[in-house]
């Protein structure tokens, strides 16, 4: 998965090539193809990249994030969540940008990234929803509002913009989300 998000990354969805991949990783493209078609590896890439695994139903339900929400400070809590995020963008925002441009031109693909946004969706409302049951939001806006803008905020396009294009630290970034996400619950 590595190799194949380094090299989508570099090279672009249409500019890699299966035996590219296996080269990089030092298997055969056999290996490789069992993964299943290209669109499939390219989606696989982003979310090991992403969340250092290739098969996640739900950020929610996932070791490291689930290990955040037991804490019980909320200043911690907030923290750990925007750390999460942070380095899972820092990780894999440029490979979203491939993967949002292959499915620009590949019908199958752009199922699959829907289908991933469905979840990423789902996983932001249970964020909302724990930020609501620690008390870290008092807002009229409805739970779907409220997560629109924190899922705008975390983002990897916000990533890229702030992070790679503006040239905000890594730190200065989480100090922002840290800060910037009860506000935008209030």
């Amino acid at each position: 998965m590595d190799a194949a998000a380094d090299l989508f990354t570099a090279k672009g969805y249409t500019g890699t090539a299966l035996v590219d991949i296996a080269h990089a990783a030092d298997v055969s493209v056999e290996t490789v193809k069992l993964v299943g078609p290209k669109r499939r590896l390219l989606l696989n890439a982003f979310t090991h990249s992403f969340a250092g695994s290739d098969d996640i139903a739900s950020l929610a339900d996932h070791g490291p994030v689930a290990e955040i929400t037991a804490e019980i400070d909320n200043t911690r809590y907030l923290a750990g969540i925007v750390h999460f995020v942070a380095e899972s963008n820092r990780r894999s925002s440029l490979l979203w940008t491939t993967l949002l441009s292959a499915a620009a031109s590949d019908a199958l693909l752009r199922e699959d990234l829907d289908g991933l946004q469905q979840r990423r969706r789902a996983d932001i409302l249970v964020l909302v929803d724990e930020l609501r049951r620690r008390g870290l939001t008092q807002t009229n806006r409805s739970r779907e509002t409220t997560a629109d803008a924190i899922s705008f905020m975390l983002s990897p396009e916000g990533y890229n913009q702030l992070v790679l294009g503006a040239g905000w630290t890594q730190p200065d970034y989480e100090a922002w989300l840290a800060s910037s996400i009860p506000l935008t619950c209030t």
